[in-house]
């Protein structure tokens, strides 16, 4: 990330605090470089039933280093864009060593991370015509399977907060459409909402949000996009309503396009945020800062 990182910074929240020292702007070189001296997390398969889908379905779950069953952890869950899978973060984006070395530098709070596959169908690999209706529609059929039975399912099997303000969503192109779409649909399940370089999937803005004021009631909103992303349009209609009616939220515009450059910045920097108090002042020079 380099000295043209750009921030709208919209209404953010009052009264929260992040030390300035805390959090890191510009991502080192080698922040997704694999360290074999630092403490590691863990990726685990996991399978769930889906009565919304009527069969088995998969996702990975990652758990931070020193990870112990007697506590109990807030979580995320991470979307994948409308080629991927479960694993396309895991492939393409690396999130475990991107986590596991902001743990070892002690910039994030111990988080449990869920990677789904969110085309909500019985055949739900992403081959063939990915742009398929079939196909486009399953993603919006992940919501039933997320909030029903993907949910519930990670909460019985691992030691997660079940507490709206211990659970965040985030993800990039139509994951990042998803994460609005069910983010600002369900505000009393989500305290934490990122959207990376989200797609044409994403609601109008009235429509995700008929009565803005709720969106108040977040932790935190993020909008993030590369300024030479041609869907940036779906992020700046979103940001621009959340402006239009005084909603608290961050709109991070940064070098880049579509692509995993982007999002693993995205995910480096939103990641840092979770779980923690968050001030305004401090975030917004420090994101504008040259």
């Amino acid at each position: 990330m380099n000295k043209s990182v750009v921030l709208a910074l919209g209404f953010m929240l009052p009264g929260v605090f992040i030390a300035a020292q805390a959090f890191e702007k510009k991502v080192p070189q080698d922040f997704d470089t694999e360290k074999k001296e630092i403490p590691h997390g863990k990726i685990d398969t996991i399978q769930y039933s889906s009565a919304t889908v009527g069969t088995t379905r998969k996702a990975l779950v990652y758990t931070p280093p020193g990870f112990k069953k007697g506590i109990h952890y807030p979580v995320l869950y991470l979307l994948h864009g409308i080629g991927g899978d479960e694993k396309e973060w895991f492939r393409n984006g690396t999130p475990q060593i991107i986590l596991d070395n902001l743990y070892a530098k002690g910039k994030l709070s111990p988080m449990i991370v869920v990677l789904p596959n969110g085309r909500a169908m019985k055949d739900d690999r992403a081959t063939g015509d990915v742009m398929a209706k079939d196909k486009v529609e399953a993603f919006a059929t992940f919501e039933k399977d997320l909030l029903n039975d993907l949910i519930p399912f990670v909460e019985k099997k691992y030691p997660v907060k079940k507490d709206r303000n211990d659970r965040a969503i985030a993800g990039l192109s139509m994951g990042g459409g998803q994460t609005l779409n069910f983010g600002l649909g369900n505000i009393d399940r989500f305290g934490w909402v990122g959207a990376f370089s989200a797609a044409p999937n994403t609601k109008e803005p009235q429509q995700l949000l008929p009565d803005p004021s709720k969106a108040k009631e977040l932790k935190l909103l993020w909008i993030s996009c590369g300024d030479q992303d041609r869907l940036m349009p779906f992020s700046k209609r979103t940001s621009d309503y959340l402006t239009e009616n005084k909603i608290p939220h961050i709109f991070y515009v940064e070098p880049g396009g579509h692509d995993f450059k982007v999002w693993k910045n995205d995910l480096y920097l939103f990641s840092q945020l979770l779980f923690k108090p968050v001030n305004q002042e401090d975030l917004n020079l420090i994101l504008k800062s040259e």
